[in-house]
């Protein structure tokens, strides 16, 4: 008997769960988002510093979905049964036999006073553009870049890290220095990084952490610790220590919330997160799976999580219509490539402060130049991963390249 299984979100990791899935005559498959076009996040640092073109990251997700025999609708969930078994969207409902929540988590510009007003963000497709045309007219003065504190209350174990990936602030610091040398205006530029945390990258070890610190104290970038914003003004930050930064350009990242959907639901803990076990199966309904963002396990807030996380509940699946497949054992890890502008780029391969035992990085020039094909191979397969065997191949080479200490 056909399956019906609704899956909430696209990105790397609802796309996942669908193409993996999409063959398989078992499953009868609804995709709902309230959007009509994918927006591939990894590139808006590009867009934001660099002035890609933001058409340039999109494509319509209804063709593709139909193009495979299922269904797309473009709705707003409001709430979810689990009892009944149904989505309730604003204009319908949807019955499931199993339900997969999987998107990114939402990034609330309202919990600091003034941050939407006069702040800006790399977080998505709306507010990246707004960063490249503040760029454009930007002549001299302070440039501040962080993370809003996150904080989190959940009935899983998870890392307590207040700021949940601080990879784009790594980004943008990196790619506005090449913007501004390339324009002639370094030397007329201060530019200030901060971050909630005791540490800057709490999600790194030493070996990663201390090399970009070494390219921050190089390219005179300074680090301010144990900064909670509480208000953005138009030419400053105001901290929780009372302390204030002038800043004539302010990018953060803001506070991270779940869904209020879930929350409503009777799903979701205290700031909108899916409790799930390593299984990515809900803690109290095991038709219910979590991926990526919304996944209280996802520590940090990293696509690389989400691909795997799409896989395991894609076995899990199969397993669910007697098909016999063996199920990935969740091992976290960061493996992420961060852009400094144009080809150069950092390779990251990190796991010691999930439980592992590696802290890679690798640097140099042509590595921005594997983040553009992996861009350009995820547009042009409309939302498809490389191939498993190109991801085992890439970590073979950053191990036997970059630099790196082995953990205990």
């Amino acid at each position: 008997m056909t399956k019906k299984l609704v899956i909430i979100g696209w990105g790397f990791w609802g796309l996942r769960t669908f193409y993996n899935l999409a063959w398989n005559k078992n499953f009868d498959i609804t995709l709902i988002d309230k959007r009509e076009t994918s927006s591939m996040k990894p590139a808006m640092p590009e867009v934001a510093f660099e002035g890609k073109n933001v058409e340039k990251t999109r494509f319509p997700l209804k063709g593709v979905v139909e193009g495979k025999g299922h269904t797309f609708l473009q709705d707003e969930v409001v709430k979810i049964d689990p009892k009944k078994q149904v989505v309730k969207t604003k204009n319908s409902e949807v019955e499931y036999d199993y339900l997969v929540v999987t998107a990114w988590a939402k990034k609330d510009f309202g919990a600091i006073k003034g941050l939407e007003e006069h702040g800006y963000s790399m977080c998505d497709d709306e507010h990246a553009p707004k960063i490249w045309e503040a760029l454009k007219n930007f002549k001299w003065g302070k440039i501040t870049i962080g993370s809003a504190k996150s904080t989190w209350w959940t009935r899983v174990k998870i890392p307590n890290w207040i700021a949940p990936c601080e990879g784009p602030i790594g980004e943008a610091m990196f790619m506005i220095d090449h913007y501004l040398r390339n324009k002639w205006l370094r030397d007329k530029t201060e530019i200030n990084v901060f971050t909630p945390g005791e540490i800057f990258f709490e999600d790194i070890d030493d070996t990663v952490r201390g090399a970009v610190g070494w390219l921050m104290w190089a390219k005179k970038i300074n680090l301010m610790m144990e900064k909670v914003t509480t208000e953005v003004t138009e030419k400053s930050i105001k901290f929780e220590d009372w302390t204030e930064q002038e800043s004539d350009l302010t990018i953060m990242i803001p506070v991270y919330f779940g869904q209020k959907f879930l929350v409503d639901s009777g799903l979701a803990d205290e700031v909108g997160l899916l409790p799930t076990d390593k299984a990515m199966r809900h803690l109290d309904y095991p038709n219910i799976f979590g991926a990526w963002d919304w996944n209280a396990i996802t520590m940090p807030k990293l696509g690389h999580l989400a691909v795997m996380q799409a896989d395991i509940v894609t076995a899990q699946l199969l397993n669910e219509v007697w098909e016999k497949v063996e199920v990935p054992e969740y091992k976290p890890e960061i493996l992420c490539i961060m852009n400094m502008g144009w080809l150069e780029a950092w390779v990251v391969l990190s796991d010691i402060q999930l439980w592992g035992k590696y802290d890679v990085v690798w640097h140099g020039k042509w590595q921005g130049l594997i983040k553009k094909q992996f861009d350009w191979y995820n547009i042009v397969t409309k939302g498809k991963m490389p191939p498993k065997f190109g991801e085992h191949l890439f970590k073979k080479a950053i191990l036997f390249f970059g630099a790196w200490n082995k953990g205990k």
